[in-house]
């Protein structure tokens, strides 16, 4: 999880997204060649992709299938969410050894809409969430965001700037909910105390703070009426508590400040649960005693699942890099920031000699003679 909302906004604005944003034909054989590059030996690499269970994911696990020549491994869970209680039975499987995570977003070009993705199998081509883990997760989240939206009003009476605020979001030691943080909004007495100009059936007005009324436009406070703050509650006038043990809303809750006022929620939280898995998985992979004496390359990034047009089998899948950890043999191993790992799978060629036929595999297995079991 992240510390402050502080350094989720530096994580989160160091994940560069267009400029690095590259095709899953292209990215795989890249990643494949990278591998041997660094002495990954071919036929003895075991892949392991960690991903979510979502359909849309299985263009990306085919071409990990055709470059690696093995069906990977997984270590993925809902959403994205890495089991690292599987890192010893993928080491037993393979002497090179590769992970490739990713948090994953549909994408709607018709639309210029992430967070939705067109199921194709369903009756009358619905789109859906996806992924749909991170966009229930939203769910509430972005529900409370918008009930707050609505009922904060901002009020001008002849010069003075006023803010109501709902009863209910004055509660501070809520454990549950969207807490405002109130010194920013309201404007306390010269004793620091926050005081009340007016109470009303189901809220409270107060005195605008200085640091609100710079912040927003003159234009949005009108002479004798009320208007909800809307787009105004801004990601440092609140946070979240809410108690849960799902993994989802342990990586999520100290950025959805930021998630829930982004143009695209859903965009934003499988880039944040990336991040956030990254520095978790990280960590568990150096201290796990199976990768001793082996070399392992963990790459992390987002799939931006492009929905599929009727005809079309799979989505176009981009993969954006996140960051990557590499390991020696010998127990050297090194972190590649976003630019270098970009930069070092740029480097690589997108042809690949050791790429499976898969049909003509599929055809060998299918014309064996059969061997009968001992039952």
């Amino acid at each position: 999880m992240y510390g402050t909302i502080s350094s989720s906004e530096n994580l989160l604005g160091a994940y560069h997204m267009a400029e690095v944003a590259m095709r899953y034909n292209e990215f795989v054989p890249r990643a494949y060649n990278l591998a041997k590059s660094l002495g990954f030996k071919p036929g003895k690499m075991m892949p392991s992709r960690a991903f979510c269970s979502d359909e849309s994911q299985g263009y990306p696990i085919i071409l990990l299938t055709k470059h690696f020549g093995v069906f990977p491994f997984d270590h993925g869970q809902v959403g994205g969410i890495v089991s690292t209680a599987r890192h010893g039975p993928h080491a037993h499987h393979g002497k090179d050894m590769v992970i490739i995570h990713a948090s994953h977003v549909g994408y709607d070009p018709k639309t210029a809409t992430f967070g939705v993705y067109r199921r194709l199998q369903t009756d009358h081509h619905e789109d859906t969430t996806n992924c749909g883990k991170i966009c229930g997760t939203l769910d509430w989240y972005l529900k409370e965001y918008e009930f707050a939206q609505n009922n904060m009003l901002l009020i001008k009476e002849h010069d003075g700037y006023q803010i109501a605020i709902d009863n209910s979001l004055l509660h501070q030691e809520r454990k549950h909910g969207l807490i405002l943080k109130l010194d920013r909004l309201i404007e306390k007495t010269k004793s620091g105390e926050i005081h009340a100009l007016n109470s009303l059936s189901t809220s409270k007005v107060f005195s605008a703070s200085t640091k609100l009324i710079r912040k927003l436009k003159i234009n949005e406070w009108l002479d004798g009426e009320s208007r909800p703050i809307g787009k105004y509650l801004d990601h440092d006038l609140f946070y979240f508590k809410r108690q849960s043990t799902d993994e989802m809303d342990e990586n999520l809750i100290n950025a959805m400040p930021y998630i829930v006022t982004s143009d695209w929620p859903a965009l934003k939280a499988a880039q944040v649960n990336t991040q956030v898995e990254f520095d978790r998985v990280f960590r568990s992979v150096v201290q796990e005693p199976e990768y001793k004496g082996k070399r392992l390359l963990f790459i992390s990034g987002l799939n931006v699942d492009i929905s599929p047009e009727v005809g079309q089998l799979f989505p176009l899948t981009k993969f954006i890099p996140w960051a990557a950890y590499y390991q020696t043999i010998d127990g050297k191993h090194e972190t590649w920031e976003q630019p270098e790992l970009y930069e070092r799978l740029k480097q690589q060629s997108i042809d690949n000699p050791d790429q499976v036929n898969l049909e003509e595999a599929i055809h060998e297995m299918g014309s064996r003679q059969e061997l009968k079991l001992p039952f």
